[in-house]
C-alpha cells in the first residue's frame, strides 16, 4: 500500500428518538477515518499521482470499514453496502500541506472502489476539505448515493481524531448512512420514487 498509515478509527452514531418522537427503524451513520502522512507537506509538487493513487487505495479500505460498522450496529446484512442510503466523503490536511493535497485524494479516483464496494451509487460524492490542526472537526457532506435531489437526505456528520492532523499529515473520511434525516418534512423528491437512472432523481 502507497498509504503510510498512522491510524485509523471508526465512528458509529444511531439515532433512536428526536424531539420526542420515536425514529423508526433508527438512522444509523458511519464513518471510516484513515490519518495518514502527507509526502509532499511542505514543499510544492505539481505532479499529485502519488495522493491521487494513494485516494484510490483509501476509497476501498475506508468505504469497506465504514459498511462494516454500520451493518456491525445492528443490520443483518454483513460484509455488504446493500443497505446504504447516503455517503459522502471529506479530508483535512495539516499546517504544512495544501487544499489540493486533499482534493487529489478525494477526486480523481476515491470514488470508483467505494462505489464498488456499495454495489451502487449513481450520484457524486458530497465531499469537502479544509486545513486545520489537531482535533479539528471534520464536516462530511451527505446525500443519497442515487438521487442528488432527495432532499430528506441533505445531512452530514461530523468527527475529528484528537491527535490530528499533525503538520504534515491528512485526516481523510468517508461516511455511509441507512437513511436521511430523522423525520423529515421539508418535501421534494421521495426515496420511494427514485429512478436511480442520471444520479439527480
Amino acid at each position: 500500500m502507497k498509504a503510510k498509515i498512522r491510524k485509523i478509527m471508526t465512528v458509529v452514531d444511531e439515532t433512536l428518538t428526536e424531539q420526542g418522537q420515536s425514529v423508526s427503524p433508527p438512522i444509523r451513520r458511519a464513518a471510516a477515518i484513515a490519518v495518514i502522512a502527507n509526502p509532499f507537506a511542505g514543499k510544492f509538487q505539481e505532479d499529485l499521482s502519488e495522493l491521487i493513487d494513494v485516494g484510490e487505495e483509501l476509497g476501498q479500505l475506508l468505504a469497506e470499514r465504514a459498511v462494516a460498522a454500520l451493518n456491525a450496529s445492528g443490520n443483518n446484512e454483513s460484509g455488504n453496502g446493500g443497505n446504504v442510503e447516503s455517503y459522502g466523503k471529506a479530508a483535512a490536511v495539516g499546517e504544512n500541506g495544501e487544499l489540493e493535497h486533499a482534493a487529489a485524494l478525494l477526486h480523481p479516483k476515491l470514488g470508483a472502489p467505494f462505489r464498488k464496494v456499495l454495489g451502487k451509487g449513481a450520484a457524486l460524492i458530497p465531499s469537502s476539505k479544509k486545513r486545520g490542526g489537531m482535533g479539528v472537526a471534520l464536516d462530511i457532506p451527505l446525500g443519497h448515493k442515487d438521487a442528488a435531489f432527495v432532499r430528506s437526505h441533505f445531512d452530514g456528520m461530523e468527527v475529528r481524531v484528537p491527535d490530528a492532523p499533525r503538520a504534515n499529515e491528512i485526516v481523510i473520511a468517508v461516511a455511509v448512512t441507512t437513511g436521511g434525516r430523522p423525520l423529515p418534512r421539508v418535501g421534494g423528491l421521495q426515496v420511494s420514487e427514485i429512478k436511480g437512472e442520471d444520479g439527480l432523481r
